[in-house]
């Protein structure tokens, strides 16, 4: 069943008449087929023009949909002979963190991702996507991995951010996230990083530090939650749209911050409500920009990455 945001409720109103309609036996008279036509049409114009003028709190809300494909989603639909990889050889292995190797168009690959669940209980086994120290090493031993075998590495971002538990502290987290960040930018591969929901904080940049960056259109990527900046600039929760306007999250705001490197289009109403389309534009996006940094030497890949990522600090982002 589909699940309906609070400013979608004019669509939601339309095609729950359509189902009605849709399950009439006595018409009385009612051309259902005209009928549910023209509904079908007036839904879908609703949708475009609430689509087309969201708030950056609107898109956090699309950004975190349940049914927005995640990670798992994007590796069985792109990839072939996909082989799942696990544990750190140090501590564990962290279900928050699915990676492995296939291949994506026919070029082997690595594939590294946050994977935050689709029902209760594979949300708590994947620890709905928040990594501890253990995830970020299995993912910095995958990229090393793609360095020894010349891999492109492809990472797929879904998280509200690391897990903040004492246990993740004590094992080192924040060290954990520094060196994933490193080994990001001394990858001797092509590294394409893809925000596919919420990209949050720390968490997110470990696997985020790429040479193209690229967010899905009503994603959201963040150094802080809308909420937790609410919480600490007004000690109120409630003003979290008022921090999502500020924080310039969105994907539009931080491609002309030139923090991210590519927008990609959504089906109308979010990928949620047409997961493949939403695959296929991913898909056709990291073929074009594959395409465009394979014939790259490794030395020139992490000149050209590292001077993306000084050029930030020296722009004026204000």
């Amino acid at each position: 069943m589909r699940q309906f945001l609070d400013f979608e409720k004019p669509v939601a109103e339309l095609e729950n008449k359509i189902d009605e309609l849709r399950q009439m036996t006595d018409p009385d008279g009612v051309n259902i087929a005209e009928e549910t036509a023209r509904l079908s049409d007036k839904a879908e114009k609703h949708l475009r023009a609430i689509y087309a003028k969201l708030t950056p709190w609107q898109k956090v809300q699309v950004a975190r949909h349940a049914q927005r494909p995640h990670t798992q989603d994007y590796v069985n639909a792109l990839l072939t002979e996909f082989t799942p990889l696990a544990g750190d050889r140090l501590y564990a292995d962290d279900k928050a963190i699915i990676g492995g190797m296939g291949r994506f168009d026919g070029q082997p690959v690595v594939v590294i991702g946050t994977e935050r669940g689709s029902d209760l209980e594979t949300r708590l086994a994947h620890n709905f996507g928040m990594a501890r120290p253990e995830g970020y090493r299995k993912a910095q031993r995958l990229m090393k991995l793609a360095g020894r075998f010349n891999l492109p590495i492809l990472t797929f971002i879904d998280t509200a951010g690391a897990w903040p538990g004492i246990d993740a502290e004590q094992r080192g987290q924040a060290e954990a996230i520094a060196r994933s960040i490193e080994v990001c930018l001394e990858a001797p591969v092509p590294l394409i990083a893809t925000v596919i929901g919420e990209g949050g904080s720390g968490g997110a940049v470990a696997l985020g530090a790429g040479d193209r960056v690229m967010m899905l259109e009503n994603a959201i990527y963040s150094v802080i939650s809308p909420e937790a900046c609410a919480s600490i600039l007004w000690r109120d929760p409630k003003q979290a749209s008022t921090a999502a306007e500020t924080l310039r999250l969105t994907a539009q705001d931080l491609s002309r911050l030139g923090l991210i490197d590519r927008i990609i289009p959504e089906p109308v109403g979010g990928a949620q409500r047409d997961p493949k389309a939403a695959i296929a534009s991913v898909h056709d996006a990291l073929a074009e920009e594959l395409q465009a940094l394979m014939p790259l030497a490794p030395a020139r890949l992490k000149e050209l990455r590292r001077e993306k990522f000084l050029a930030m600090g020296r722009e004026n982002l204000s």
